[in-house]
């Protein structure tokens, strides 16, 4: 598959070329964590199935189908993210806020504007409801003919059973640091010592190394927080809670500068309904109910302008961050400082590792784990972060 856009998939890359040759599942589900290149390579199997070469030759590129995937333009390609403050991927319908899966099934029911196949992605899958899954399962079991349904999921045990069982399931797995920097270079968005470093911070996901990469304040931030991160092994209780409650908002600046920069959202357009005037609305983060925004502690940031999703989503963010730096923690602990993910902190992660009680980094990383789940499961992210900042690891001479 010459024309693919993906890297560092080598056998998620044959299993689509396989499918673009034929027969193509009705329904596909990609899994791999966030940043791997699922929604790159849900758009390469889409321009292979609506290219209009010879099939040996799909995706070619060059086409009219193959301009407009590219350009997010082709009529025939439909794509539904999460929206809104919670981030998920609704139900929809024709008096819903957001479009969402009904919008999506309703658009599927149409006959084709090309003639030819029709492809669904559905990015952030694992985000759905279980109303917004139940209302697709009757669509994944018998879909209109010449559809492709593809489902993109940072974490398949959120899709309901009934959902994973109607799909062929592709895996995609972490993406080398040459590939990634790579990937940088042929966007031509870095340099190579620049590419090279973001290769490495972003720890195996080249989506989130081209935000990076369109975002530098991002990395500034990044650099801020792990300082922060780093500094609290030697801070007390109270001076730890304080300065992880500091470093919220700044966890909020980047997880909205990430987003910004994302090159994997969807197209910023208006998507208006064959037969209907009504349009996908896109409606500010902060249009929530006044009594679902907790308090922000701290820096000048008004208490209750904030939505509670976008608290959640810094804590997520930081959450990120924290396991990346715990990480580093173990592997220089352990020998494995070659591979840890900013070497201009190398110096400081050694220094701080061989004052650890062993095995404290890596006990860490299974509390940031579960953290990470709790999280996903609606736990209220001030509890989350008041445990993780206690349970970090201090360092022994600061004992």
């Amino acid at each position: 598959m010459d024309g693919a856009r993906t890297r560092g998939q080598a056998v998620a890359i044959r299993a689509v070329a396989a499918m673009i040759r034929g027969p193509i599942p009705h329904a596909i589900l990609l899994v791999g964590p966030d940043g791997v290149g699922k929604t790159t390579l849900a758009l390469d199997l889409a321009a292979g199935l609506l290219c209009a070469a010879d099939p040996t030759q799909r995706p070619c590129r060059a086409c009219r189908a193959c301009r407009l995937v590219d350009s997010g333009g082709h009529p025939d390609l439909h794509r539904l993210g999460p929206v809104g403050p919670g981030r998920q991927v609704v139900i929809g319908g024709p008096d819903a806020k957001f479009r969402g899966i009904r919008d999506l099934v309703g658009e599927l029911a149409l006959m084709p504007a090309e003639g030819g196949a029709r492809v669904a992605i559905i990015e952030g899958a694992d985000r759905m409801n279980e109303d917004a899954q139940s209302a697709l399962l009757k669509t994944l079991e018998e879909p209109p003919a010449g559809v492709t349904i593809v489902l993109c999921a940072d974490a398949e045990a959120r899709l309901l059973p009934t959902v994973r069982s109607r799909c062929f399931r592709v895996r995609l797995g972490l993406v080398g640091a040459r590939d990634i920097e790579a990937i940088v270079a042929d966007h031509g968005l870095a340099d190579p010592p620049t590419a090279a470093r973001l290769g490495r911070l972003a720890g195996g996901r080249p989506g989130l190394a081209l935000a990076y990469a369109r975002a530098p304040d991002a990395v500034l931030i990044r650099a801020e927080l792990t300082r922060v991160l780093l500094d609290l092994t030697d801070a007390r209780p109270s001076a730890r809670l304080a300065a992880a409650r500091a470093a919220v908002p700044r966890a909020m600046a980047l997880s909205m500068a990430l987003a910004a920069a994302d090159p994997a959202a969807p197209p910023a357009r208006a998507t208006r309904r064959r037969g209907s005037t009504s349009q996908a609305q896109s409606v500010p983060p902060t249009d929530v109910a006044e009594e679902d925004v907790p308090d922000l502690p701290d820096e000048g940031v008004p208490a209750r302008s904030v939505p509670a999703s976008d608290r959640r989503r810094a804590v997520e963010v930081l959450l990120g961050l924290w396991t990346d730096v715990a990480r580093d923690l173990v592997l220089v602990g352990s020998g494995g400082s070659r591979s840890v993910h900013d070497t201009v902190l190398l110096d400081e992660l050694m220094a701080i590792a061989t004052t650890l009680e062993p095995g404290a980094a890596t006990a860490f990383l299974e509390r940031s784990a579960r953290a990470i789940e709790l999280l996903a499961a609606n736990v209220s992210p001030e509890l989350i972060l008041d445990a993780l900042v206690l349970a970090w690891p201090r360092r022994r001479a600061a004992a």
